[in-house]
C-alpha cells in the first residue's frame, strides 16, 4: 500500500430496481399467457409464482447496500450486516469472474484468510478495481474459475 490520503469512494445501490420490476412482471405474464392460451393448471401456474416472491419482498423492502473507503478501512455493508477491513490487514482483492459473467470481489488479507465481500454491495467491477488501484492495493483477475 502506497498512496493512503487517495480520495474517498463511496457506492451505494437500492434493491428495488427495474431489472427486478421486469423480471417480474416477464414471470407473471408468461404465467398468465399460459393459463389463458394453453388452459395450463392454476395451481403449478401458482406453484411457480411462488418464486417470485423473495424478488417482490425486496421490490417492497428496497434494502440498501454499499461499500465506502474510509483513510483506515474498506467498509461495506448490505441489509442490517455491515464489516469492515483495515486497510493494513488487505494484502490483494481477487476479482472472479464467474460462468454467468458476474464478478465477485474477495479480500485476501496478509494471513493468508479470504473474505468475498457480498456480491450486491460490489460496485462494477471496473470501477472498483481502478478504485483499489488509485488506494494502492493490488488487485488481480481470474477468469472463469469453477473453484477459488
Amino acid at each position: 500500500m502506497t498512496t493512503l490520503e487517495a480520495d474517498p469512494f463511496r457506492f451505494e445501490r437500492e434493491g428495488r430496481s427495474r431489472a427486478t420490476l421486469a423480471a417480474i412482471a416477464a414471470v407473471w405474464s408468461g404465467l398468465i399467457a399460459a393459463i389463458v392460451l394453453v388452459d395450463a393448471a392454476l395451481w403449478l401456474m401458482a406453484f411457480l409464482a411462488l418464486f417470485t416472491l423473495p424478488a417482490l419482498w425486496d421490490l417492497f423492502r428496497n434494502p440498501k447496500s454499499g461499500l465506502s473507503f474510509t483513510d483506515q478501512h474498506l467498509k461495506w455493508f448490505t441489509g442490517r450486516r455491515e464489516a469492515a477491513l483495515l486497510w493494513g490487514e488487505i494484502d490483494r482483492v481477487r476479482l472472479d469472474t464467474r460462468l454467468d459473467f458476474s464478478v465477485r470481489a474477495t479480500a485476501v488479507l496478509h494471513s493468508g484468510q479470504k473474505i468475498r465481500l457480498p456480491f450486491e454491495c460490489t460496485p462494477p467491477d471496473k470501477i472498483l478495481e481502478a478504485a483499489l488501484n488509485a488506494r494502492g492495493v493490488q488487485t488481480e483477475r481470474h477468469h472463469f474459475s469453477l473453484i477459488g
